[in-house]
């Protein structure tokens, strides 16, 4: 490895780098040498973007399974004890587990974790217990921790999952921030786009974007939408169904519209008027920032992690979790205000601009990089 001091990644899969660590990559590959390791089910995922990193294979199984969950410790631990990396950080709960426990056992030096949003937060009894452990382990067995947003990182500092002293949030948030030149308004896609979904050029049209489930509110803004009854407005539902949500409501409503994952997010919220998050936990939720980069506000939950994404009242609007009735009124009065809608939207994409350009979050990574590994 020369010189150079190196850097190991940790995620479980291909999505997460994809999504949160290339820009970080292609910066921190100029200073270090880097090294992904990831469930690689497409080893040419990264051959587009020109990087210079080592891909490593390892296969980690996405639910616990203590077999499964123990050869990929094993593998890993393996892996420092050969390669001596510098540093190792980890993202995602289970990457997360295993990378810390294995770079701790082998002498790591540097060890980091991203916290990226909480399992446990919606759950119960001993299931709760159990992830929030894994959270706290995390925490412990690090040498840095980053959250990706500042009620966050005081939610788990208040519920002692983790420590100030060793953990830190980088300027408003966000693991990655927003590439500008990706996300931004965009008439022709828009007038294409709607096109192709048969959505008049006239019609108001909600977003939600992400993964379809339970946890993100998916049920609870599609009875909200049904319950508001907008003419000439539309519902996309945007991203991979991961409980058959399409099939459930399946109905005659034509302006309810599923369009399954997409590797072109920028398109459908350039095609869109405002995004819909009715998430019942989130770390940040990236996507309200994406959407405020291309001129969209936001109708949210009152929850930590959407709290730092929207200055409420002024680039977006809140409901708590779970208030159909709320999501339905703030529905409606956005369909009827477009001029509140205009400069909710105007606020947004000036705040994603100055506070959430991706360019600042790399400064952040590299700095951070640069003050660690001296």
């Amino acid at each position: 490895m020369g010189n150079r001091k190196s850097i190991c990644f940790i995620a479980t899969a291909e999505f997460a780098v994809s999504a949160f660590l290339v820009s970080h990559l292609k910066e921190l590959s100029k200073y270090y040498d880097l090294t992904v390791v990831v469930k690689l089910k497409n080893p040419k995922f990264l051959i587009d973007q020109e990087l210079d990193v080592k891909l490593v294979n390892i296969n980690f199984s996405r639910k616990i399974s203590i077999i499964s969950d123990f050869l990929s410790l094993i593998q890993l631990a393996y892996l420092f004890l050969i390669k001596r990396y510098d540093a190792v950080h980890s993202i995602t709960p289970k990457a997360g587990l295993l990378a810390m426990a294995a770079s701790f056992l082998t002498f790591i030096p540097v060890r980091v974790h991203c916290f990226t949003g909480q399992v446990w937060a919606t759950k119960t009894g001993l299931s709760k217990s159990f992830l929030k452990l894994i959270d706290k382990l995390i925490g412990m067995l690090s040498t840095q921790n980053i959250v990706d947003s500042k009620s966050q990182y005081n939610f788990l500092v208040k519920e002692n999952v983790l420590k100030k002293v060793k953990s830190l949030v980088f300027g408003s948030g966000s693991v990655s921030g927003v590439d500008l030149l990706k996300f931004k308004p965009n008439t022709k896609v828009k007038v294409t786009l709607r096109n192709k979904l048969k959505i008049p050029p006239a019609s108001f049209v909600f977003i939600f974007l992400g993964r379809l489930n339970s946890d993100k509110g998916v049920y609870d803004l599609i009875n909200s939408f049904k319950s508001a009854d907008l003419k000439s407005a539309y519902l996309l539902l945007i991203g991979p169904d991961e409980e058959d949500i399409s099939t459930k409501f399946k109905s005659n409503q034509s302006n309810i519209i599923f369009s399954g994952a997409t590797s072109s997010p920028q398109d459908y919220l350039a095609a869109s008027d405002i995004l819909c998050l009715p998430s019942y936990r989130e770390g940040f939720g990236n996507v309200v920032i994406e959407a405020a980069a291309s001129g969209l506000p936001s109708i949210v939950s009152n929850i930590y992690g959407l709290s730092d994404a929207i200055v409420r009242n002024n680039t977006g609007l809140a409901h708590e979790p779970n208030d159909l009735k709320e999501i339905t009124r703030l529905m409606i009065a956005v369909f009827n205000d477009r001029k509140l809608v205009a400069n909710l939207g105007k606020a947004a994409k000036k705040r994603a601009i100055s506070e959430f350009d991706s360019k600042i979050l790399v400064k952040h990574w590299k700095d951070f990089y640069q003050h660690n590994l001296t």
